[in-house]
């Protein structure tokens, strides 16, 4: 630890940092062990100084938004967590589109949204975690995602020794279902999303704010607010012919639960944290849950979500 204080103290970047800090306050689940190092960089060059410095030293590090798709381990992480939620400016630029930093909540960026009177995120009303988040894993709901409304993201990437900022208009064909460029496999995997540009369109603000509210409710109908959750937690296979809820229903696992790791009583594919719920004990619940499919309808399901540390 005092190597990586030392470390720290190097890079003399602008940034709160953390010591032994518990990932348990930084994830929608409310679950995960302590971070050795917990930090905020103030801006996107000071994220950029971090990731170069933590490369050279060969130190791990990970980058989070809100934690909203995020299972961190009962054990905590290793080297540096680098959180982006102090990255959050908003402005409108000359095309009318509006930016907004990686950090910014999803939730802000749709009221921000509304108070302008431009329309196109009303589908992401209630959605939990960053834009950068959102973007990262091109969130859907309500039959919209992500990619219909980006107009450019900005992004660093490793090139020759230094991390350095990038900005470019979306190629559609390279987003699809859940799925991004900066995700494994993608072609831009590595790289770390600081910011986007979303092309909005002008909208009564009485018919957006109601499209948001039936949304909302939706929400609330389905339990996605009664506990600490990551909402859905496997992704829907259009292959399989009815959503992962349904199969899930089907196999009797609504309101199962391992210790305080449950299945929502009202929705099958929402797994929560009903008090103190350990990371060990929903890696459980949700393999039992795709073992359960794969034996019974021979589907694999797929997580949208992650998991960071040694489980």
């Amino acid at each position: 630890m005092a190597t990586l204080r030392k470390f720290l103290e190097n890079c003399n970047i602008d940034a709160e940092i953390r010591y032994d800090e518990p990932m348990s306050a930084h994830t929608s689940f409310r679950i995960g062990g302590p971070a050795d190092a917990f930090v905020r960089p103030s801006s996107v060059q000071a994220l950029a100084t971090l990731l170069q410095a933590a490369a050279i030293a060969e130190l791990p590090l990970a980058v989070i938004g809100g934690g909203a798709n995020l299972l961190v381990a009962d054990a905590g992480v290793r080297g540096i967590v680098a959180c982006t939620d102090s990255i959050a400016e908003v402005r409108v630029d000359t095309d009318g589109s509006m930016h907004a930093g990686a950090g910014l909540p999803v939730r802000n960026l749709v009221q921000m949204a509304l108070e302008r009177g431009r329309g196109g995120l009303e589908f992401a009303a209630g959605l939990p975690g960053s834009v950068g988040g959102a973007v990262y894993m091109n969130a859907r709901c309500y039959d919209r995602e992500f990619a219909d409304v980006i107009a450019r993201v900005e992004y660093l990437k490793p090139s020759a020794g230094a991390w350095e900022l990038s900005s470019s208009a979306i190629d559609r064909a390279a987003w699809s279902y859940k799925r991004s460029p900066f995700m494994p496999a993608g072609a831009l995997t590595g790289a770390v999303v600081v910011g986007a540009s979303f092309k909005l369109v002008p909208g009564d603000r009485a018919a957006i704010a109601a499209e948001m509210a039936g949304h909302e409710a939706d929400r609330i109908a389905k339990g996605h607010y009664d506990y600490p959750s990551a909402g859905s937690l496997f992704k829907n296979n259009r292959g399989f012919g009815r959503p992962t809820g349904s199969i899930l229903d089907e196999l009797g696992f609504r309101g199962r639960r391992i210790g305080d790791a449950m299945v929502s009583p009202k929705h099958a594919n929402i797994f929560v944290n009903a008090g103190a719920a350990t990371a060990a004990d929903m890696r459980k619940l949700i393999d039992e849950a795709r073992s359960a499919a794969k034996k019974a309808f021979g589907v694999e399901l797929e997580t949208e979500v992650e998991f960071l540390g040694a489980f």
